[in-house]
C-alpha cells in the first residue's frame, strides 16, 4: 500500500493470549529485518506483515507532512478492525511499528507496519498477538515460534559524504547563520557508511545495543537499528509525556573525572541554551493539545555508558483526544534535531549536510488501536538497506550511521566533532 490516505480500509482480525513467560521477545524477531521495541526488559517483537502503510517523500513539499497522513489512516483502520484483547496492556491487541524519515522532501520511504504476530513482554506478564486480514486465510502456525541467533558478524564504518574536515566546515557555515540571525540553533550531523554481510542476523545488533544501554529505547524497524535514549513522545490513557534530550558532554575517564564532567555540563551556559530551544520546541507543540501541561524549571543531569545529557521531563493531559501518531505529527522536528526556529533550521540542514538523513532523527516506535504508544527519536542508529530492490545485489548491505551536534552561539568546531565522535560510539562498537 503506497498512500494510506488513498487506499480502501482494510478490515484486521485481532487476537491477543496471554502465554507463559518469555526471557528473550528478540528471538522472536524476523532475522533478516527485526520489528522490535524493547526498554529495561520490557516490550514488543513483530514477526511478518499483516499489512504496511508506506508514504514517499515530496521533494517540492507541497503535500501534507506524512506523520499526520498516517495518523489519519491508522483511524480508519483501527475503527473497523475486529479486537478480542484477553491482556489487555500496553503493547497488546493491534499494533503497528513506525519509523519515519526526518524530512518530509527525503526520498527515504515513511512506514508503518502491522505484524502477523507480536511477541510481547511487560509487568511480568507475557502474550501473542496474531493479526490478520479479514479476507485472508490462517495465518502461518509457524509465525510466533522462537528463531535461533546467527552467527556473529561484525562492520566497520568509514567517513562517508561529510568527514571530519568538512564538517567542521559546515559548523563554521552555521556559526555565521546563527550570527546573521537566520537561525537561534540548528543541529548538524555527520555520516559513516560501511556494510555488513548479506543474510546477517540483525537481531545481533539490537541485542548488543538492548544490553549496553538497557536505559533507552532499543528499536528495529524496516532496516533502522538503535538505542535512543530522547522519548519523543509517549501516550497512554490519555496522558503525554516526552524526556527533552539537547547538551551533551562525555563522561569521564574516572570518578573525579566524571564529576568534573556532569558539573561542566550543568553550568555551561552553551548547553543551558541549547537545551532550553529544545524544551521551548515541545512546550509550544504540546500545549494546543493538552491541559496541566508541567516540566521541571531546570534540566537535570542524565548518565548514560558513554556521555552525560541535559534532560527535562514533560507531562501533561490530553484534552483534545489526540493520538500518539497526531502528537508525533505536532512534535516532529524537534529543537533537539533540527533547531529553531524550525523551518530555519530545516532550510540550513539542507543546506549544509551533503547527504539524505533518511529516517536517522526521525520518528521511531509503536501505537496500538487506541492512538496509545511509544515513540523515540532515532539516534544511536545504523539504517540498512533491507528493501526488496536490493535483494540478491551482492554479497554485502550498505549500512549507514550518522551523528549530530546542535549549533549555538558560542559553539567550538572541534568540540562539536568531538561530541559527534561521543555519539558515535554505541552503534559503531556495537557493530564491531
Amino acid at each position: 500500500m503506497t498512500d494510506p490516505a488513498s487506499a480502501d480500509v482494510p478490515r484486521l482480525r485481532v487476537t491477543t493470549r496471554a502465554i507463559e513467560s518469555i526471557d528473550d521477545v528478540l528471538a522472536y524477531a524476523d532475522p533478516d529485518s527485526p520489528l522490535y521495541w524493547m526498554r529495561r526488559g520490557d516490550g514488543i517483537a513483530g514477526i511478518g506483515s499483516a499489512l504496511t502503510l508506506r508514504l514517499n517523500g515530496s521533494p517540492a513539499g507541497e503535500r501534507m507532512p506524512r506523520a499526520p497522513r498516517f495518523a489519519a489512516r491508522w483511524r480508519e483502520l483501527a475503527a473497523v478492525a475486529t479486537v478480542d484483547d484477553e491482556v489487555v496492556l500496553r503493547g497488546t491487541g493491534l499494533v503497528a511499528f513506525g519509523a519515519f524519515a526526518f524530512d518530509d522532501r527525503s526520498p527515504r520511504p515513511s512506514v508503518l507496519v502491522v505484524p502477523r504476530v507480536v511477541v510481547g513482554r511487560r509487568a511480568g506478564r507475557s502474550w501473542i498477538t496474531r493479526i490478520e486480514l479479514d479476507d485472508s486465510a490462517s495465518g502461518d502456525a509457524r509465525h510466533g515460534e522462537p528463531i535461533p541467533y546467527g552467527p556473529y558478524w561484525s562492520a566497520t564504518l568509514g567517513p562517508g559524504a561529510q568527514g571530519p574536515a568538512g564538517y567542521q566546515d559546515s559548523v563554521r557555515e552555521a556559526l555565521e547563520a546563527v550570527a546573521s540571525h537566520e537561525v537561534g540553533k540548528v543541529v548538524l550531523a555527520r555520516d559513516l557508511v560501511g556494510t555488513v554481510p548479506r543474510g546477517a542476523d540483525l537481531r545481533r545488533l539490537a541485542r548488543a545495543l538492548a544490553i549496553g544501554y538497557p536505559d533507552c529505547w532499543t528499536y528495529a524497524v524496516d532496516g533502522i537499528i538503535g538505542a535512543s535514549p530522547e522519548t519523543l513522545v509517549t501516550v497512554s490513557g490519555g496522558t503525554v509525556t516526552a524526556r527533552v534530550l539537547a547538551g551533551t558532554a562525555p563522561r569521564g575517564a574516572d570518578a573525579d573525572a566524571d564529576t568534573a564532567a556532569s558539573l561542566a555540563l550543568a553550568t555551561s551556559a552553551k548547553d543551558q541554551d541549547e537545551h532550553l530551544y529544545a524544551v521551548q520546541s515541545v512546550l509550544s507543540s504540546l500545549r494546543p493539545h493538552t491541559s496541566a501541561l508541567a516540566a521541571s524549571e531546570q534540566p537535570f543531569t542524565l548518565k548514560l555508558p558513554n556521555v552525560f545529557h541535559l534532560a527535562t521531563d514533560v507531562e501533561g493531559d490530553l484534552s483534545d483526544g489526540a493520538s500518539s501518531l497526531d502528537l508525533v505529527g505536532a512534535l516532529h522536528p524537534t529543537a533537539a534535531v533540527a533547531g529553531s526556529p524550525t523551518a530555519a533550521a530545516i532550510e540550513v540542514i539542507r543546506r549544509l549536510e551533503p547527504f539524505d538523513r533518511g529516517r536517522y532523527a526521525g520518528p521511531v516506535g509503536w501505537v496500538d488501536g487506541n492512538g496509545d504508544g511509544e515513540w523515540a527519536i532515532a539516534l544511536r542508529c545504523a539504517q540498512f538497506d533491507v528493501s526488496e530492490d536490493s535483494a540478491g545485489s551482492g554479497e554485502t548491505i550498505p549500512v549507514t550511521a550518522h551523528a549530530g551536534a546542535g549549533i549555538v552561539a558560542g559553539s567550538d568546531p572541534e568540540a562539536e566533532l568531538l561530541e559527534t565522535r561521543v555519539k558515535f560510539r554505541p552503534i559503531v562498537d556495537a557493530l564491531a
